[in-house]
């Protein structure tokens, strides 16, 4: 879906009149868009934020209709995404939500008074991976990959093509979609091309929805976003050691980061990882600052 349409089906009459007119450039290059109450409504691309109108600022029924509108007004039906704070749109959009959490002795059971929205745009590059993929095979076996970059650096969208270039190579995958970001599968429909060979279990833990795919899919390679507790960090030794390849993404800013971090500093030590891909942002999102073998020796690409 493109944004200019999904912004008129899915926010309030007065949210998207503030974009009548906007300049179709900066809105191709959006990462997100924020909605606040009271507030001007920005514009990220990259490092630059606009304001589409100095004029018009969202009120407290701007975000309910907006809401409604994402949820098919029917908020109840999509309120075990709102109680993990997004909402899934089509076409992969996914909308991070703050507001008031209601919470009772098992957790947050929902989010009222909604206050702001982040409108984070999902984007597809195929052929982002082309420069690595090459790197992470080996005579046909995936070699377990892990990415390491800050957030908004472009570690789904490369983690995105990698999925689908292996897949479409011949390799079953089996990815574990917690937060819905990866596939961006809306009313049981992916909606992004993670190649014809991969399997998609969305909504799902990832401790949980690992060990799942791992006993009943029988994954070559199983790929997961934003690994680091604990729990997920025991999986991952059980996977690798059951001779499936791993691909994850991790935050953090450098490899030195990641080697001082509790956990993670034990699986670099047991050379778990064979292949570790170091993003930033130094010539735009989804820069590929190091690649790394599994002693973290710098492989040119």
């Amino acid at each position: 879906m493109q944004l200019k349409k999904l912004i008129d089906e899915y926010t309030s009459k007065n949210i998207a009149e503030c974009f009548r007119g906007f300049n179709d450039d900066i809105l191709s290059s959006a990462e997100e868009i924020r909605l606040r109450v009271g507030q001007p409504v920005y514009i990220r691309c990259g490092k630059l934020e606009f304001v589409p109108s100095a004029d018009f600022v969202p009120k407290s029924e701007d975000i309910e209709i907006t809401v409604k509108k994402m949820s098919n007004y029917s908020v109840y039906a999509f309120n075990e995404e709102i109680r993990k704070g997004y909402l899934t749109l089509p076409g992969g959009y996914r909308v991070g939500i703050c507001g008031t959490a209601v919470c009772d002795s098992g957790g947050i059971t929902t989010i009222k008074g909604i206050s702001s929205l982040n409108i984070r745009i999902s984007r597809e590059i195929k052929g982002c991976a082309d420069r690595i993929i090459g790197g992470i095979l080996k005579d046909d076996i995936f070699l377990s990959t892990l990415i390491i970059s800050p957030p908004a650096c472009g570690k789904t969208t490369l983690l995105r093509d990698i999925i689908r270039q292996i897949s479409n190579g011949g390799l079953s995958v089996g990815v574990v979609d917690e937060r819905s970001e990866i596939a961006g599968t809306y009313m049981g429909i992916i909606q992004t091309d993670l190649g014809s060979r991969t399997d998609v279990l969305d909504a799902c833990p990832k401790t949980e929805g690992m060990y799942m795919l791992l006993r009943s899919m029988g994954p070559r390679v199983i790929a997961a976003d934003e690994i680091g507790m604990p729990e997920e960090l025991k999986c991952i030794r059980e996977i690798v050691n059951s001779g499936v390849g791993l691909l994850c993404t991790i935050h953090a800013a450098s490899v030195h980061e990641l080697i001082k971090r509790k956990g993670i500093n034990e699986l670099i030590k047991d050379r778990l990882f064979k292949r570790y891909i170091l993003l930033g942002c130094s010539k735009g999102a989804g820069t590929v600052e190091g690649f790394f073998d599994e002693e973290l020796n710098e492989i040119c690409l």
